[in-house]
């Protein structure tokens, strides 16, 4: 028996769908996974309620949730640019992590000093991190045809080796009992704390700090450039159609190596931010993975600044709901990932009916009426 239905593509693609898609995308997941609590065994309601409820239950959770939203948001603005240029950059994790690795570099150089400049300059240091290691599948695209999704994604791996080498050798902690991670950077390298002294705010006592506000700048920024600026236009045109970008002159090497640096300067910047934030020095392992969570953000935010925002929220949430059931439930943390997936898979199910809908089949051929041909005599 045939299905009922079947895929009709549209005269073009639904305005509708494309917002809605995000949305049914999320139902879906919590559908998944209160299946998922449901399998394992676990109060279902209940399990919902620690992941999703319970760490916005306080004011130290909403903080967890804007410091984590924080560098995942910055990240995505970056890639959201370049994917819009047609430029796939995969290695957003690595660049995040080189851009800790130069940001470290200048609080280790000068331990001891003190000065309003030492935040300025591992920022900006932070940032040439993140665009050297974005530079490198930028030339070899630009210069060779080579995939730029293969070789950003492969430095991924290499970034992680550089930094264990570092913590293990020349900046290994001398006090740090043989653990490969850095000296604890001085104040002057740190993000400030929102108001820690004020006593009576209400964001008293949580991690919060100045970082979350380079994100919040970076937003408008990143939408008048996309929106407003004759080169985020250039980069627009080359990503929808490219052969329309050569005729008008515009330079497909200029946009990648546009799309690829500036997202490699936000990562930078966002791995800067974690360094010389909640972390405070330089480890062996101290990326969560935001550089791959930031992807995921990019798709279900729909390449729009505000659509990011509201992603990296939500996976933010994710993070902290799989840091919940670990500790109340004894679920394992890996949760947080199963969720995130779950999301993405359930959002390229619906970004299929952006292009198609489901329409009910006609009347079968064989059920149909035949119509006997008319019989024509022919003149003796």
């Amino acid at each position: 028996m045939n299905f009922p239905y079947q895929l009709e593509a549209r005269p073009a693609p639904s305005r509708t769908m494309q917002l809605a898609a995000p949305l049914l995308a999320a139902l879906l997941t919590l559908a998944g996974g209160w299946l998922i609590f449901s399998l394992v065994g676990k109060d279902a309601g209940a399990a919902m309620a620690a992941f999703f409820v319970e760490p916005l239950s306080s004011v130290d959770g909403w903080a967890e949730l804007l410091l984590k939203a924080s560098p995942i948001c910055l990240i995505g603005l970056g890639l959201a640019l370049a994917y819009r240029a047609n430029v796939w950059n995969i290695g957003a994790e690595g660049q995040m992590l080189l851009g800790g690795v130069a940001a470290s570099g200048v609080a280790i150089y000068f331990d001891g000093a003190s000065g309003w400049w030492i935040l300025p300059l591992m920022m900006l240091a932070g940032m040439l991190g993140g665009m050297v290691w974005a530079a490198i599948p930028a030339f070899l695209r630009s210069r060779f045809n080579t995939s730029e999704i293969l070789v950003s994604l492969m430095l991924t791996y290499v970034a992680p080796q550089l930094i264990i080498y570092l913590v293990s050798g020349p900046w290994r902690d001398p006090q740090g009992m043989n653990f490969p991670l850095s000296e604890m950077f001085g104040p002057d390298a740190l993000y400030p704390v929102f108001y820690a002294d004020w006593h009576w705010a209400f964001w008293h006592g949580t991690r919060i700090n100045a970082s979350v506000f380079i994100t919040l700048a970076a937003i408008p920024l990143i939408w008048l450039f996309m929106k407003k600026s004759f080169a985020g236009y250039r980069m627009n045109v080359g990503g929808l159609a490219p052969l329309a970008a050569c005729y008008a002159g515009f330079s497909e090497r200029r946009t990648i190596w546009s799309a690829m640096l500036i997202s490699g300067a936000l990562a930078g910047l966002a791995g800067m931010g974690e360094i010389a934030g909640p972390i405070g020095q330089l480890q062996s392992t101290w990326s969560p993975g935001y550089g791959f969570t930031a992807i995921i953000v990019v798709f279900v935010g729909r390449l729009h600044p505000i659509g990011i925002v509201l992603a990296s929220l939500l996976m933010a949430l994710l993070y902290l709901g799989g840091e919940a059931v670990q500790t109340s439930l004894q679920l394992p943390q890996a949760l947080s990932g199963v969720f995130q997936g779950l999301l993405l898979f359930c959002l390229l199910g619906c970004d299929l009916f952006v292009n198609y809908r489901l329409r009910r089949r006609g009347v079968t051929a064989a059920a149909a009426p035949t119509v006997q041909p008319l019989e024509t005599s022919t003149l003796s």
